[in-house]
């Protein structure tokens, strides 16, 4: 990676500097698809920065990240200079500038939502995957993210609900596993030997008194592994991602601190205000026997 000034954040495209719940979401996406690039033709659609797509020209033959903005393709041009199976290009991806079946997979975050012409995006994906290529995208719940929330995300043009987004792919690919994606605070228990058995997960209600298998929660975000005619064999039932830091954890933590702070400081305060009316009141009293 070359040295290069890093891009200011707007809001609607992530940089690596970015910390804590962003990072975790868009990160993950990336190091989720990586095992399934492994030594194949990769587009990232919508790259951005361009982060994602160095992470997946580690392990791919190649990789071209694709981004309407001119100045964030000389951006990514530039700091990931260094990877010689990578290449950046400016274009809309509405209309690829490459023929037909000349990706093994496309990937493509925080893409569909910021799109009207959805169609156009999903046609233009199946024109240039391979007959047996892969695409995996994510798309944000519009039940999760906007409508519990009242959320609005300036930057989102057409969000989709669960229903919305199957029936937008499934002309194109008919073959769909959808995964949810949301950032939880878990207790985590691992082996730490080394053991072949399935993950397992189960959720609680607070009291504790029924269990259920699984992360029963609702999705934020989907992220959709879709082909024409088949999935790839290997699919995680579940993937994990963090920082060592636990930042998302570690800033927990510090607001929790600063809130129990804040707490005794007001008591601290109110117990200071009672004593004072208590001595207003006193003085108050003695100045109305002195007056009669």
């Amino acid at each position: 990676m070359s040295e290069s000034p890093t891009l200011s954040f707007t809001g609607e495209r992530f940089t690596p500097e970015c910390v804590r719940e962003i990072w975790y979401e868009h990160w993950h996406r990336y190091a989720f698809a990586r095992p399934l690039v492994a030594g194949k033709r990769v587009l990232d659609a919508a790259c951005g920065e361009g982060y994602g797509s160095a992470l997946l020209a580690a392990v791919a033959s190649e990789v071209a990240g694709v981004d309407i903005d001119a100045a964030t393709i000389a951006h990514a041009s530039s700091r990931y200079a260094a990877l010689g199976n990578l290449r950046y290009q400016c274009a809309d991806i509405t209309r690829l500038p490459f023929p037909d079946q000349s990706f093994d997979v496309v990937v493509s975050f925080e893409t569909l939502e910021h799109l009207a012409a959805q169609e156009a995006l999903l046609a233009e994906f199946s024109r240039v995957l391979t007959v047996d290529g892969v695409l995996i995208l994510s798309s944000p719940d519009k039940r999760t993210y906007s409508d519990l929330t009242g959320f609005c995300n300036e930057f989102h043009v057409r969000e989709l609900y669960r229903d919305e987004l199957l029936a937008l792919l499934k002309p194109h690919f008919p073959q769909i596993q959808l995964f949810g994606q949301k950032l939880l605070f878990q207790s985590a228990i691992w082996s730490l030997a080394p053991s072949g058995s399935a993950a397992e997960a189960c959720t609680a209600a607070r009291e504790g008194d029924v269990l259920q298998e699984g992360l029963a929660y609702e999705p934020i975000y989907y992220l959709a592994v879709c082909g024409k005619v088949a999935l790839p064999a290997d699919l995680p039932a579940m993937s994990w991602f963090g920082d060592r830091e636990e930042s998302v954890y570690a800033h927990y933590n510090h607001e929790i601190r600063k809130n129990m702070a804040a707490g005794a400081h007001i008591a601290g305060l109110e117990a200071e205000i009672a004593r004072l009316r208590a001595t207003i009141a006193t003085l108050q009293e003695q100045d109305a026997r002195h007056s009669r």
